[in-house]
């Protein structure tokens, strides 16, 4: 049976590298990245395509954190009996809400990034906000961090260059931290292997009872 895996675009190149290798039978939509500037659009444009994703009888699950939603996306996985990865972001998918709390509690002032945001962060950051255009700005957004941390799934010299820029442009030390994708992975087979049991022909059968 064919999964239909609603991800955040930020997702996409390790989702789409698991996928692969492990040969899986699921089909990825992927939603702009971008959403994440304005995550009250997050939750109801995934439930829309996952009602119509399980109209057609695929069973769905959710690439996604909460990320921002503030619960808006528990509530569209309990409505429609969805599975989506633990955590308060993807921070916490890759590294673990253990370690990242344990990162903000020795230092509130970190400033995150993943692979997505060193390899799109003049884009999604420096664009998104005008400091491309208003770079008198930048204290505005960012005074009050301290350190930048880069959670690295898949480490190259070429994104660690990147990724030093992007701390020196906050004048500002990089740390590293190695977290690779086994997490993610774990969390997707999972997601995967209980929609899978559940299936949507009992999600309609007790959508209808009710």
């Amino acid at each position: 049976m064919t999964t239909a895996i609603i991800a955040c675009g930020a997702l996409a190149p390790p989702l789409r590298e698991i996928v692969d290798r492990r040969e899986w039978n699921v089909e990825i939509h992927l939603m702009p990245a971008l959403l994440h500037n304005r995550p009250h659009m997050i939750a109801p444009r995934a439930e829309r395509l996952a009602i119509a994703l399980q109209a057609r009888g695929t069973p769905v699950v959710l690439a996604y954190a909460d990320c921002g939603t503030y619960g808006a996306l528990d509530d569209v996985c309990e409505r429609l009996h969805l599975g989506r990865l633990r955590g308060l972001h993807c921070y916490d998918v890759f590294a673990g809400a253990q370690q990242m709390q344990q990162l903000f509690d020795d230092e509130p002032g970190t400033y995150v990034l993943t692979d997505f945001l060193v390899q799109s962060f003049r884009r999604t950051v420096l664009c998104e906000l005008g400091l491309d255009k208003h770079p008198e700005l930048w204290p505005d957004y960012f005074v009050n961090y301290r350190r930048v941390v880069w959670l690295a799934q898949n480490y190259s010299g070429e994104l660690e260059q990147e990724a030093t820029a992007i701390a020196e442009m906050f004048a500002l030390p990089l740390t590293i931290r190695h977290v690779g994708t086994g997490s993610l992975e774990k969390e997707l087979e999972e997601l995967i292997s209980n929609a899978q049991h559940v299936g949507p022909s009992a999600i309609n059968a007790e959508q209808e009872s009710s």
